[in-house]
């Protein structure tokens, strides 16, 4: 595969292959191993096809890429790569867990699967005689990206308990807010398009970072003499490979885009046939945006107006151009105006009509899977409760262990997620899950910062032991894999978890012990024309499976949006930006006290806090990168000692000095763990349980701080 981009992959090397030596096999005796179909079910949009290489032992010894898949083409990134050294981790959880030292110091004991079962089972109808089944509460998000073991029987239980339910918002709500109301049908351009674009945006996208799988596609593209842009507060590894970074100011996106529309009206640049066609509201559209000149929107982004015009008109005239957008711009205040303001952008300049033009959030839409046939919320309706139970904001766990009433929590589930580490005001969330009257289970692969907090911790499988069904953000490919290897000790799937708890709480109702293969079946089973003869035996044979969708996909070259017309509909009347609280043209008190805006990006290396606990990757999240200017006002050198601190926390850091992040603004690695941080801290400590303006999503990246030299 690389043969075809010679000398093109600059600042990119595929990882490594690396063989894990069985020590139970002598190394002069030679295997033959057979070669097993999986998928990566990490949170990344590639969800890669794996092919994994199991020696006679039944241990894996190699993991790489799917070079069959159209996506995958045969590579993996740096961190999956090295996935069998967790796999066979010395740290891998083995046997269940009974706590026995104050909640989290991580002192537990071993225990029987039949003792850990039954006391959950015992805790959780104690909570809900107690407090009701409200006091309940789930807690999991994208662990996996399986729908079984994220989202099927788990769902089925929490739902027949009449358990809180639990608004899934830590990552992608805004966004999805935000292209619903600008497109409808969220679908987006298909990776394999990004070849024939001849203009490129990666708009608060770090692709070479956390969706590598589409640069080879990029790639293709400059060699034919496309460019490629980078829109971003912060330079890292893909905007120093670009032909031109924007350092955009936190929060700021939707002022952009208002501005390239500026331009692009004004200059009569849209594309005039595809807007009388196929949109809506183009006159009103035309006045609205007449106040976003490029010298107002200088002042909230920190570019230049000429810079704004020059941005828009070749945006406007180069054909195709395609914009990829990721999460990161969505993490702000105004998450869900970003998104939808950049989103309007291909239908002004009718970019939906060529190939390898549009905008990419998310793939994730096309996918139609029936996910009430799947999770049964109508359980709820059979519960104790007997009716839909409460909602409760994930973004928002602090205050819902902390203040939340009528009834407060009293047992907290985790599974498929670190919130310890993961979630927003770290220290509110630490006071809750150290409450002495709360029953805390987890379930995991290796001792988190959460599990340290835990009563009961259950050991579970990896991706590679059991079956699961995959969809994908990045492509639109369905995918199915059975286990690979064995699981280790006596560690179990959630599936069989949930469901051996059920019966343990008298909960019999065949349908919280339906198969996995019946699952996946019920998931196939929508109707839509997207899934039409896929099945699980088609899956099982072929492993991915492209949805039925047209190739080239084109979804909106003619129109066909998901509104009551049909049409792009701009809705003018509600297209607008202001700064977010947290932000330097926010809140004026905020920002005489924390003058810095503080962003934490994924880091290359892990996973949200998956891999994150990697020494190499401990030392990435133990740094903060400010800009000169800023550093020298503080009498900040590279690798002196540092505090970063608002009223909701602190952190202690190492500073790097670098031109790679804007003035004013600071840039630090999300999701470290906090136990093997220096002094216990991780950025989270800093950020806010303040929502975004739709989707109740977290607003990470609005975040005002101070920092100052500690030593």
């Amino acid at each position: 595969m690389w043969g075809r981009f010679p000398n093109l992959l600059a600042g990119f090397q595929p990882a490594p292959l690396r063989t894990v030596h069985n020590p139970h096999v002598p190394r002069h005796n030679k295997i033959v191993p057979r070669t097993v179909h999986s998928v990566c079910a990490l949170d990344c949009p590639d969800a890669c096809s794996l092919l994994i290489d199991v020696d006679d032992s039944g241990r894996g010894s190699r993991l790489r890429g799917d070079p069959a898949h159209p996506v995958t083409q045969g590579f993996l990134c740096a961190k999956v790569a090295r996935y069998l050294e967790h796999q066979y981790s010395p740290d891998r959880l083995l046997h269940p867990l009974r706590r026995i030292g104050a909640k989290g110091e991580g002192r537990f004991a071993r225990i029987s699967w039949d003792d850990a079962l039954n006391e959950i089972a015992t805790r959780l109808q104690s909570a809900s005689a107690e407090s009701g089944p409200e006091s309940i509460l789930p807690y999991s998000y994208a662990g996996t990206m399986g729908i079984l073991q994220g989202s099927g029987i788990d769902r089925r239980f929490f739902h027949s308990l009449g358990a809180s339910r639990l608004d899934r918002t830590i990552c992608s709500t805004a966004g999805t807010v935000g292209m619903t109301d600008a497109l409808g049908y969220r679908y987006a351009v298909e990776p394999e398009q990004f070849r024939n674009a001849k203009l490129i945006l990666a708009w608060g996208a770090n692709i070479m970072g956390t969706n590598v799988h589409l640069w080879p596609f990029i790639v293709e593209a400059r060699r034919n003499g496309a460019k490629f842009y980078t829109i971003d507060p912060f330079q890292n590894r893909t905007g120093k490979l670009s032909d031109r970074h924007f350092a955009i100011h936190p929060g700021s996106d939707a002022a952009l885009a208002l501005a390239m529309m500026h331009v692009i009206i004004r200059e009569g640049l849209e594309d005039k046939d595809y807007v009388e066609k196929y949109t809506l509201g183009f006159s009103e559209l035309k006045e609205r945006v007449l106040a976003w000149t490029p010298d107002r929107a200088s002042q909230l982004t920190g570019l230049s107006a000429e810079d704004i015009v020059a941005l828009a008109r070749e945006y406007a005239t180069t054909h195709p151009s395609a914009i990829r957008l990721n999460y990161g711009l969505q993490r702000s205040e105004r998450g869900a105006m970003s998104v939808r303001s950049i989103a309007l952008l291909p239908a002004l300049t009718g970019a939906w009509r060529h190939r390898g033009g549009g905008v990419q959030l998310s793939t994730s839409y096309a996918f139609q899977l029936n996910a009430a046939a799947v999770e049964m919320p109508e359980l709820q309706l059979q519960s104790p409760l007997g009716r839909e139970a409460r909602i409760v904001n994930m973004s928002q766990l602090g205050d819902a262990l902390t203040t939340l009433n009528d009834p407060p929590v009293k047992a907290l589930v985790v599974y498929n997620s670190n919130p310890a580490a993961i979630a927003p005001d770290q220290n509110a969330i630490r006071r809750g899950l150290q409450r002495e009257d709360l029953f805390t289970v987890v379930l995991e692969q290796v001792q988190t910062d959460t599990a340290d907090f835990a009563d009961i911790v259950l050991p579970v499988t990896t991706f590679l032991e059991h079956t699961d069904l995959y969809r994908s953000y990045g492509h639109y490919y369905i995918q199915m894999a059975r286990p690979a290897l064995a699981p280790p000790g006596e560690a179990r799937s959630n599936q069989d978890i949930f469901r051996d708890l059920a019966l343990r709480m008298g909960l019999h109702n065949p349908c919280l012990q339906t198969t996995d293969d019946d699952l996946i079946r019920a998931a196939l089973s929508s109707g839509h024309p997207n899934l039409n003869g896929i099945t699980l035996e088609s899956l099982e044979e072929n492993h991915f499976v492209r949805l039925n969708i047209p190739a080239p996909f084109l979804p909106f070259a003619e129109g066909g949006f998901g509104t009551p017309s049909g049409k792009c509909e701009f809705h003018a009347e509600t297209l607008d930006y202001t700064p977010p609280i947290e932000s330097r043209h926010g809140d004026p008190s905020l920002k005489a006290s924390f003058p810095l805006e503080l962003i934490s990006p994924k880091g290359d290396d892990n996973m949200n806090s998956t891999m994150a606990s990697r020494p190499e990757n401990m030392a990435l999240h133990g740094t903060v990168t400010l800009h000169p200017a800023d550093a020298a006002r503080r009498g900040i050198n590279t690798n002196d000692a540092v505090r970063l601190f608002n009223d909701r926390g602190t952190c202690n850091l190492r500073a790097t000095i670098a031109n790679t992040i804007a003035e004013g603004v600071v840039c630090a690695r999300s999701t470290p763990w906090t136990k093997l941080a220096r002094d216990g801290s991780g950025i989270n400590m800093l950020t806010s349980q303040r929502l975004t303006d739709k989707g109740g999503g977290p607003a990470f990246y609005s975040c005002l701080v101070q920092v100052e030299k500690t030593s």
